[in-house]
């Protein structure tokens, strides 16, 4: 039989860490992140990260392996991912991956990247192109058609005419070599499980939490930040919790209007993650955290 990778996932706020430790405390397992901020040391309050103490109950893996500067990419996270489940399998300890971190999650369940190496200075060459040069020349390699790409975003519009370019191959026969990979885990069986919560309660915990990182300190982690180069990672700096406050300091956003506003992006989030789940994993448990009692429950 294959080894079991136990993924525990659902919307921001809906309370998985809480769920993780208690699961992960009865079985004697290892928590392993699929979160894409908490890669990144001096990250904590706005990401909601495990304390220190929440640590040190359990063992965590793929948490402050980062400067907020380094970019982070799903290749790094697969390999991160993929070492840490072995060396808890290899100490025979169960394996409990949490996190709502899309792109990442579906890592255990379907291939996430191909063998495509984009030059930096091919990537330089087409960054400098408009959005509608970028499609003029995709489409001139692509004479079938772009198929599903969506056309009016500049990142994927960007990161298809790199990959036909580099490849000097169509997208339809880069998407059907893609499809044909094995998935990064197909060594493992994979038991997921994903929290829900009802509107109203999802909308109090969204503002109990948001109110927590400001008592905590949010805005002075963010200047922290700030000085230690967090903008020269756009995707970091973009975090929910982390943009609203730098425009608050860059006086974009009144500061009494600083709390709400990242409740409603939060809630923005949560909407598409909820989307998400519904299209794009495979067939899964779902357990409305109201009605959970016993943590031993998760996962059946």
């Amino acid at each position: 039989m294959k080894p079991v990778i136990h993924v525990l996932t659902g919307p921001t706020a809906v309370g998985k860490t809480e769920w993780a430790m208690r699961w992960a405390e009865v079985h004697a397992a290892e928590i392993v992140s699929c979160d894409s901020l908490l890669f990144y040391r001096g990250m904590d309050i706005g990401t909601a990260k495990p304390s220190i103490a929440e640590r040190a109950r359990m063992p965590h893996h793929i948490i402050d392996i980062c400067d907020v500067t380094e970019p982070a990419s799903v290749t790094q996270y697969v390999s991160f991912a993929k070492s840490a489940v072995e060396d808890i399998r290899a100490r025979g300890r169960p394996v409990l991956v949490v996190g709502g971190s899309g792109f990442y999650l579906k890592s255990f369940f379907a291939p996430v990247a191909d063998a495509v190496s984009v030059p930096a200075e091919l990537r330089a060459e087409v960054a400098r192109l408009t959005l509608g040069e970028a499609l003029e020349k995709l489409r001139s390699l692509n004479p079938t058609g772009l198929g599903s790409l969506d056309q009016a975003n500049p990142r994927r519009v960007t990161r298809a005419l790199e990959r036909c370019l580099a490849s000097g191959r169509p997208l339809a026969e880069l998407a059907d070599e893609f499809a044909r990979q094995p998935t990064p885990f197909a060594d493992w069986t994979i038991s997921l499980t994903r929290l829900e919560c009802g509107p109203m309660d999802l909308e109090e915990r969204i503002t109990a939490r948001v109110a927590a990182m400001l008592r905590a300190g949010l805005v002075d982690e963010v200047k922290r930040l700030r000085a230690a180069g967090l903008e020269r990672n756009p995707s970091a700096a973009r975090a929910i919790g982390y943009r609203e406050v730098l425009a608050m300091l860059d006086g974009k956003l009144a500061e009494h209007d600083l709390a709400a506003t990242i409740a409603q992006d939060t809630r923005a989030l949560v909407k598409k993650q909820r989307t998400w789940f519904r299209t794009q994993l495979p067939e899964h448990r779902v357990i409305p955290v109201a009605t959970l009692r016993d943590a031993a429950t998760l996962f059946g």
